[in-house]
């Protein structure tokens, strides 16, 4: 049971992050609400405030100390910090040869240090608390695409860290959970951010809608993994296909994105 838990979520501005503050409210968690943007969290919690506690930190998690803002207001508002979702991230896309070794550091910065800092942040109270770590990965993590190394880089990693945790975290003398969370296409704003990690009014992802999750039930997903403990969760049907398929028969998937790649050239021709 969540309720009366107190929850620390990364990256709870906008997208997967918000909606999941949303679900968690509705199961009456006290919030921790951290991200950069100020102005955003203040309307979240605003509008969660009257359904729960919550409390808000600016926070960047490229920035060594930033996270640890976060876990303090959770202890001071709350008495302690009983799980941590390390959401915040970012994709950084495009072919190789036209990105530069910055491009790269700059998504690992965010996507996979972003995370160890809100690991190592969080950790002494939830080894306080026998609490639960959740860290999100995603479907790329698990299959990668052209145009998605540094993204796919990053997710793989983070798919290691988060693997090997569960097994070291779970010892009796430390007894914290840990849940990977890897979505497929959800409705989000993560289309909408650049290389730079700059975020613009027009969504850049060419990922058809008809085949996006809505938010909310992603979150309703996310929140049921978590509330379980469960090792993993690969969230929309099509992600668990994807997964299926490039763990049994690569082949097949390299196939079919050979086909799409020569479709769309064609009609670009």
């Amino acid at each position: 049971m969540l309720q009366g838990k107190s929850v620390l979520v990364t990256g709870a501005s906008s997208g997967i992050g918000a909606a999941v503050a949303r679900e968690l409210a509705l199961h009456g968690t006290n919030l921790v609400l951290a991200a950069r943007r100020r102005e955003r969290l203040d309307a979240l919690a605003a509008e969660l405030g009257a359904r729960t506690r919550v409390v808000v930190a600016e926070v960047d998690v490229t920035r060594d100390g930033s996270v640890e803002e976060a876990v303090a207001a959770s202890e001071r508002a709350f008495g302690g910090l009983d799980v941590a979702i390390a959401n915040a991230g970012f994709a950084v896309t495009g072919r190789a040869d036209h990105l530069v070794l910055d491009d790269y550091r700059r998504q690992l910065e965010t996507n996979v240090f972003g995370v160890l800092r809100t690991i190592y942040a969080a950790l002494p109270a939830l080894k306080r608390a026998r609490g639960q770590l959740a860290i999100m990965g995603s479907v790329s993590g698990h299959v990668p695409g052209p145009g998605l190394s540094p993204y796919s880089m990053s997710k793989f990693a983070v798919r290691a860290l988060a693997e090997a945790l569960h097994d070291e975290l779970a010892q009796e003398d430390i007894g914290v959970g840990v849940t990977l969370l890897s979505p497929g296409f959800v409705v989000s704003e993560i289309g909408r951010v650049d290389n730079q990690g700059r975020s613009h009014e027009v969504d850049g992802s060419r990922v058809p809608r008809w085949l996006r999750m809505p938010t909310d039930e992603a979150a309703r997903q996310i929140v049921a993994a978590i509330e379980t403990r469960k090792r993993e969760a690969v969230i929309t049907a099509h992600g668990r296909f994807g997964v299926f398929v490039y763990r049994h028969a690569p082949w097949l998937l390299h196939a079919a994105l050979r086909l799409s790649a020569r479709r769309r050239r064609a009609k670009i021709g």
